[in-house]
């Protein structure tokens, strides 16, 4: 349908998971996609997929937590192809621990990738898309950010993304730059095969099934097109219905 036709993205956490069936799926749907991450060789290697499948793509290896390498990541774009229209900030990590036992330096870790990498990504583009009339961002949360999980970092790092992209769907609004956050339940994925944890998710879920990568990204795509141009500060809960059910028989599932 090319919904994204003319419009230039950039995605992190792009070479692999829900990233990369983000990139594949935008640059189907019309978009020139930055892929972004650490791991140089899978990156490269979504971008090129794309290219031969008639995308439009290229890596750039991205450290979410370098502003410098924000600027950088946003330059590249616009060198690119003269213009920014779309920022998601997907990648994340999760150093699972109680409060107790969570040691500072994760802590630290978890929310230097996961809430500053989103806010440094959002500072640096948004000048882009102020220049290119307006624009999207898209902020990849959890259910892990509406209810309590086993891990303290990473639950606290998603309900403060979507603390923060509220402030920055406010602040942004005048410049026609929408904020919207990705809420997505247990998504299985190379990181997580094999984890017991995941029949129990299965179990709990109204609609029987976990998300797959391609659920999470077709939310993103709606929220970054044209579809979505009225909707700005909210949620969208990829989650096949768990939150909606009585919290006493989904509680402490892993986010």
């Amino acid at each position: 349908m090319c919904r994204l036709a003319g419009k230039v993205a950039i995605i992190t956490g792009a070479s692999r998971g829900m990233g990369a069936h983000e990139a594949r799926l935008f640059a189907r749907e019309g978009a020139a996609v930055v892929v972004c991450d650490l791991l140089d060789a899978r990156g490269e290697a979504v971008a090129a997929e794309i290219v031969a499948a008639g995308g439009r793509a290229i890596y750039r290896h991205l450290d979410v937590t370098d502003e410098a390498a924000w600027s950088a990541a946003v330059a590249n774009a616009v060198e690119w192809q003269g213009r920014l229209d779309i920022l998601l900030n997907n990648a994340g990590i999760n150093i699972r621990g109680n409060i107790v036992e969570l040691l500072p330096t994760d802590w630290a870790r978890v929310l230097g990738v996961n809430l500053s990498g989103p806010l440094l990504g959002m500072r640096a583009a948004v000048p882009a898309m102020q220049a290119a009339g307006g624009g999207s961002i898209v902020n990849i949360a959890s259910v892990a950010g509406i209810r309590a999980s086993r891990s303290a970092a990473y639950t606290a790092s998603k309900w403060a993304l979507r603390g923060l992209s509220r402030v920055a769907a406010v602040e942004f609004a005048a410049s026609r730059i929408r904020v919207n956050t990705v809420c997505p339940g247990v998504v299985p994925t190379e990181l997580n095969a094999g984890q017991p944890y995941l029949a129990l998710a299965t179990k709990r879920t109204p609609l029987r099934r976990l998300a797959g990568a391609e659920d999470v990204a077709r939310a993103a795509l709606f929220l970054a097109s044209d579809d979505a141009a009225f909707i700005t500060g909210t949620d969208v809960i990829v989650d096949g219905g768990i939150t909606a059910q009585d919290p006493g028989s989904a509680q402490f599932d892993e986010g």
